[in-house]
C-alpha cells in the first residue's frame, strides 16, 4: 500500500507518521509506503520544515515541501502569516483569541494538493493528524470537514483512472479526528516518538516560547502524561497560569 501523508514537523503529523511506520512498517504484507508532503505557506515558524525533514530522513520515506509561499501575503489577518498586523495571541488553546492563528483554508489548500500527488502516485490513501482539540478553533480540523472534504475529492476524480493511467485514492484518513494532544502524546511516548525532532511553537524565534496557544497546549499535554518535554523554552512555566485561569482549577 502507498499513502501521502501531510507531515508538519509538529507532534501530531510527527506521532501519526511514527504511528502508520509502526502499525504497518517493516517487510510484512500490508506494510505502507508513505510520501511525506510539508507545506510553506509563509508561517512564522519556518522551523517546523527542518524538523519535517529529519523525521522523514528518520523514517527513511521520501519528502517534498511544496512551497505556497507566494500565497501568503493575500492571507490576510491571520497571526502565523501577517507579519505586520496581527500580534501573535498568549494563552490557553481554546481562548476566543487563539482564532487570530486560524489561516483561511489552509488545510483544504494542503489536502488537495496531498490528494493530487496520491493520484499521480497511486497512493491509495491521504494521512491528516488533525486532532479533536483542534476543534474549538479551526473549522477544517473537525469530522465532517475531513469526511465531506474527502468525498468531494473522490466524486472530483471518479472515472478518471478509465481512460489515463491515474491512481484512485480511496479516502483522507485522519485518526486522531476524535482524540485531544494528550492521548496522542501518550500513544507517541508507547512508541519512542523523538519529540525533541519537532516543533510546536507559532512563533518565529529559536527557542519555543512557552507563551503562545501551541506551546501552553504542548505543555500541558506532556505535564498530563507525567513526562518533561525535551524541548528548551524561553519560559516554561506561564502555560500554568494560562490552563488555570481558563479551567478555573490549580494544577
Amino acid at each position: 500500500m502507498k499513502a501521502v501523508t501531510i507531515l508538519s514537523g509538529g507532534m501530531d503529523s510527527t506521532t501519526l507518521a511514527f504511528a502508520i511506520s509502526s502499525q504497518h512498517g517493516g517487510d510484512e504484507e500490508g506494510a505502507i509506503d508513505q510520501h511525506f508532503l510539508s507545506f510553506n505557506y509563509g508561517q512564522k515558524h519556518k522551523k517546523e520544515l527542518l524538523c519535517a525533514a529529519q523525521i522523514a530522513k528518520l523514517l527513511q520515506c521520501k519528502h517534498d515541501i511544496i512551497d505556497l509561499s507566494s500565497v501568503a501575503p493575500l492571507l490576510k489577518g491571520s497571526a502565523l502569516t501577517d507579519s505586520q498586523e496581527v500580534t501573535m495571541p498568549e494563552g490557553f488553546y481554546a481562548e476566543e483569541n487563539m482564532r487570530l492563528t486560524v489561516v483561511p483554508n489552509r488545510n483544504a489548500m494542503m489536502l488537495s494538493i496531498a490528494w493530487a500527488v496520491a493520484i499521480g502516485e497511486k497512493a491509495d490513501y491521504v494521512y491528516y493528524g488533525a486532532h479533536a482539540g483542534d476543534h474549538y478553533i479551526y473549522p477544517d480540523c473537525r469530522q465532517e470537514f475531513v469526511e465531506q472534504l474527502s468525498e468531494a475529492f473522490f466524486l472530483g476524480t471518479y472515472g478518471l483512472q478509465d481512460t489515463v493511467e491515474f491512481g484512485k485514492p480511496q479516502a483522507i484518513i485522519a485518526p486522531f479526528i476524535n482524540i485531544d494532544k494528550t492521548e496522542i502524546l501518550k500513544r507517541g511516548l508507547k512508541m519512542g516518538v523523538p519529540y525533541e525532532l519537532t516543533w510546536t511553537c507559532y512563533k518565529g524565534g529559536e527557542v519555543a516560547c512557552g507563551v503562545c496557544g501551541s506551546c501552553c497546549e504542548r505543555l500541558h499535554s506532556f505535564y498530563l502524561n507525567g513526562v518533561e518535554d525535551p524541548l528548551p523554552y524561553a519560559d516554561r512555566t506561564s502555560w500554568k497560569k494560562a490552563v488555570e485561569e481558563h479551567t478555573g482549577s490549580s494544577l
